[in-house]
């Protein structure tokens, strides 16, 4: 199952609308015989792309799959037959799939005789790949990360503007890698204004990797015709308006969103709990005055403090990454 998951994360960002799922074919000895990927929305799911490399050894053998397969024929066949066909014994699936469209798959295998096993590591694949997606299920809304780097008193730039480079290097390098696995970045008005930024994802040669997020812009003012979001290096969309739930609703075919805007944009998505993650890069720097990470949050008294659980703490060279989620969710 390990195995599936780096391979469903591998595809992350590139599988809209479907899911990124990732899968396993051990042949009747338990020997890897075929991993696979779900690839691009039209092309083959995870299942169908590990059965084609494994061949004839999967037949009498054991899927590994992150979410349960599907029952039915969309763009392609149902991955159930596809299983069957192969001579599949047994299957492993992470997590149950929520859409009642594609579900179905646990009941269609064990009529057929195929011993199925739910719930292996399932909350590492729902905390992981298949995350956003299952927000997505969950609400019809995006599942909206937002990012940020700060100094130790919490200054996402110094008082003269100047913000780069307050992380180091291989933070920096983190936030790239994982933008290439995003189905859009949201900035405001102002940081495209201020620090004309790029918003692309790139690899560590500094070329532009093969999958770009849709860029998306959001604010009142206009932005220079010559601002860098604007070239033909990734899809751009740019929102004429303050309201959070305007920019929602306009990327309700986005599963995946992070939110890189300055310290008004976080705090309006704060302030109508549209956060669903936090990803926060301190660094060992004090700054002392500055713009802070985020103002206008809703919060008036310490009673209606936003709260957030910690999910992980990693050390990223000299800097510390917080993954939170809201403290609602226990």
């Amino acid at each position: 199952m390990r195995l599936a998951i780096e391979a469903a994360e591998g595809v992350r960002g590139t599988t809209s609308p479907n899911p990124p799922v990732g899968a396993v074919i051990l042949d009747a000895a338990g020997e890897l015989a075929g991993i696979g990927a779900t690839q691009p929305a039209g092309g083959p799911h995870a299942e169908v792309v590990a059965l084609r490399l494994a061949g004839e050894l999967a037949r009498g053998g054991t899927a590994v799959v992150t979410l349960e397969p599907c029952n039915h024929h969309g763009r392609t066949p149902p991955c159930t037959d596809a299983l069957l066909a192969a001579g599949i014994e047994t299957v492993y699936f992470a997590v149950s799939d929520p859409n009642p469209v594609a579900a179905g798959g646990t009941a269609m295998l064990e009529t057929a005789g195929v011993s199925v096993h739910a719930g292996l590591l399932a909350d590492d694949v729902a905390a992981g790949p298949l995350r956003a997606w299952l927000h997505w299920q969950r609400t019809g809304r995006s599942h909206v990360t937002w990012k940020f780097a700060a100094s130790l008193d919490g200054r996402s730039a110094a008082s003269d503007g100047t913000s780069q480079w307050i992380t180091g290097p291989q933070a920096r390098a983190r936030v790239h890698a994982g933008r290439a696995k995003l189905d859009a970045i949201v900035i405001g008005t102002g940081t495209v204004i201020q620090d004309d930024p790029w918003l692309t994802a790139r690899t560590p040669d500094g070329n532009l990797a093969p999958h770009q997020p849709l860029r998306v812009v959001v604010g009142t003012r206009d932005i220079p015709k010559t601002a860098r979001v604007l070239d033909d290096a990734a899809p751009t969309l740019v929102l004429k308006t303050r309201d959070v739930a305007e920019v929602i609703d306009a990327m309700a075919d986005y599963p995946d969103v992070l939110l890189e805007g300055g310290p008004t944009l976080a705090g309006a998505f704060l302030a109508v709990q549209r956060i669903d993650r936090i990803l926060a890069y301190i660094a060992p720097v004090l700054l002392g005055t500055g713009a802070a990470a985020v103002e206008n949050a809703g919060v008036g008294n310490i009673a209606q403090a936003l709260r957030f659980r910690r999910e992980y703490v990693e050390t990223i060279g000299p800097d510390v990454l917080l993954s939170l989620v809201p403290a609602m969710e226990e």
